[in-house]
């Protein structure tokens, strides 16, 4: 070729590719749209004959838009060993065996491959020429390579180390092994026959009962007897709750002991006491002795295991002491009915205790008559005030109402003759013992909703003060009306619900009341047409809790201005407060172990007594009163 020829050729081939250039950057999307369908036709082909992969991202513009006669002017050995190589690449990837079982799929590919490239025709139906030449070219060189004879087998892989060729020998095994179970074809079938085989679905039929009577029901419920006849019906009966307490028949009652079996010791005991009926003297014109001999008195009160003593099965709901100067005599009231009776000078102290069961419910106070210290009068919840006569050794019948509760009772004259009950439900009866029957003389209700104590005047007997849930009135016995009577004074100081309010015992003249609020308040009392006021406030506990009884500030008979109440404090003990509320005294010691709730103090000699909620009674004594 001439140099002219050639130098103008090598200016076309200059001028050619920038100016395809310039057209593809003009037509850049379009290209690779138009792109698309060459690259999934090479790697279609690549099923049987593996190029390398395709992408317009992977090369520069310059390398594509390169043209034929570029291509042409490489040697044939540049060509042949591309075309080695790209066998070899091909070799090594796709097993044998594949290649010959992949006809089917190939043409599917291809088929596949003409329709995207007439949707993009379709799409783009205006190419670029290098496009064109591009997808030219690849299909020429595809179809040389398709031409050519590639044929399977291991030893055409001469160039690979021993653990390659055979791991692709078992690639290829285990590849036949898999075509030869036809797993998806057996899967196939086997998902035909699942659903054509597949029951319809419905409910399981219950089997059929005859009359209505299943195999294993109990005949007792089927109401019917061992031969099958039906029972006839049976109305039920009301249920009815049996009384726990029952009540005593009316009238009197005899003195049996329950604990004690030797009536000649009984008998005894019974003389005893009925030997012991004159009235004490009260020690008025003595007066009042000084806080310091009184303290020096109580220091000297002292308690041992000689003076502890079980007297009941349950709780202690009250306590009288006996004013005899002789003997030393105390009287309790039991939360089951029972009422005991306890010589400390007796020995052993186990023969000195005899039980009586006069109640059924619990003995809720307790009195020895002031005419006739021999009888002993006691009130339950039950309804009934019986009086326990030592001489004839009975406990007659005094009041009953078993339509009412009782709470507490007082006497209204110094013989005894009339009495004043208080009820639970707020209702007060005025008794007269020389009326005969167990009836009440009048019956009177109250504003109080509840009442817990009566106690009367010991100087002005008309008036009676009560203590109920959150107030305590001062009544005029002389102006009780059957329709309800109204209070002739009021305490409203009170927070809580009040246990107890009691009169002085030699003058009156002051009050104490225990109220739930853990205050024992002093009122002055002196004039009670007028109002009362308050004069002290002794800051005590008395939150007894459930089980033990509520505490209940006494006056002590001997000295007006003390008060006795029992203590939560350990060690357990009693304590005394003056009126101004300082503390006089302090009882205690290794023998008291329990909360005294209930105490009594003896009228003229210095002995005390406390209950507690085990029946058992600890007395402090001084030694010159032993």
């Amino acid at each position: 070729m001439s140099r002219s020829g050639a130098a103008a050729e090598k200016a076309d081939s200059r001028q050619r590719p920038q100016m395809k250039v310039n057209e593809y950057k003009e037509n850049q999307n379009i290209a690779y749209v138009s792109l698309r369908p060459v690259q999934t036709t090479v790697l279609i082909k690549t099923a049987k004959v593996y190029l390398a992969p395709f992408s317009l991202s992977n090369y520069q513009l310059d390398q594509l838009m390169c043209p034929k006669s570029l291509l042409e002017k490489n040697s044939n050995n540049e060509v042949a060993c591309k075309k080695t190589k790209i066998k070899k690449t091909c070799r090594r990837i796709i097993p044998p065996k594949m290649k010959t079982t992949s006809s089917k799929s190939e043409s599917t590919l291809q088929n596949s491959a003409s329709a995207v490239h007439t949707e993009s025709n379709k799409l783009q139906p205006k190419r670029t020429a290098d496009a064109m030449n591009l997808s030219v070219d690849v299909e020429s060189s595809q179809d040389e390579d398709s031409d050519e004879d590639i044929t399977p087998g291991l030893d055409d892989f001469s160039g690979l180390s021993p653990y390659e060729r055979k791991r692709l020998k078992n690639i290829s095994e285990n590849a036949d092994f898999f075509a030869s179970l036809q797993l998806s074809e057996s899967a196939a079938r086997l998902r035909e026959i699942i659903e054509k085989r597949q029951p319809p679905k419905s409910k399981r039929k219950k089997p059929k009962r005859e009359n209505g009577v299943g195999c294993r029901r109990s005949m007792r419920l089927l109401k019917v007897d061992p031969s099958g006849v039906s029972l006839p019906a049976t109305p039920t009966p009301p249920t009815l709750v049996a009384d726990e307490t029952p009540l005593l028949p009316p009238g009197p009652l005899e003195m049996t002991s329950e604990n004690q079996e030797d009536n000649e010791r009984f008998k005894g005991f019974l003389h005893t006491w009925a030997g012991m009926n004159k009235p004490s003297s009260k020690n008025t014109e003595k007066g009042l002795s000084s806080i310091k001999s009184y303290r020096a008195n109580l220091n000297g009160m002292v308690i041992s295991e000689d003076t502890v003593y079980k007297v009941t099965t349950g709780p202690i709901f009250s306590m009288a002491l006996h004013p005899s100067e002789t003997r030393t005599l105390v009287a309790v009231g039991a939360k089951f009915g029972q009422v005991g009776l306890c010589d400390l000078t007796q020995q052993p102290k186990e023969d000195g205790v005899y039980v009586f069961h006069p109640h059924s419910q619990p003995v809720s106070c307790l009195y020895f008559s002031p005419a006739n210290p021999a009888h002993i009068l006691s009130l339950s919840y039950d309804g009934t005030l019986r009086c326990g006569d030592f001489s004839r050794a009975i406990f007659e019948e005094v009041y009953r109402n078993e339509r009412s509760s009782f709470s507490s009772f007082d006497f209204l004259s110094e013989d005894a003759s009339t009495l004043i009950v208080g009820h639970w439900d707020g209702n007060m009866s005025l008794v007269d013992r020389r009326t005969p029957g167990t009836s009440y003389e009048k019956l009177t209700s109250s504003s109080m909703g509840k009442i817990r104590t009566v106690h009367v005047h010991p100087v002005h007997r008309q008036y009676f003060i009560t203590a109920g849930l959150r107030d305590t009135h001062i009544y005029d016995a002389r102006q009780l009306k059957s329709r309800g009577s109204q209070p002739l004074i009021s305490l409203t100081e009170h927070t809580k619900s009040i246990a107890s309010a009691y009169f002085s015992p030699l003058t009156g003249n002051r009050v104490v009341t225990t109220c739930a609020d853990c205050n024992l308040r002093i009122f002055d009392s002196s004039c009670v047409s007028s109002k009362i006021p308050l004069l002290t406030t002794i800051r005590h506990n008395t939150f007894t809790g459930r089980w033990l009884t509520r505490f209940q500030a006494m006056w002590d008979p001997k000295q007006e201005d003390c008060v006795i109440v029992g203590s939560m404090a350990h060690p357990r003990r009693v304590e005394i407060f003056h009126e101004t509320g300082k503390r006089v005294h302090s009882f205690g010691g290794e023998c008291l172990v329990s909360v005294c709730s209930i105490n009594a103090m003896h009228p003229t000699r210095y002995i005390l007594a406390g209950g507690n909620s085990s029946g058992k009674i600890h007395v402090f004594m001084n030694e010159k009163s032993c």
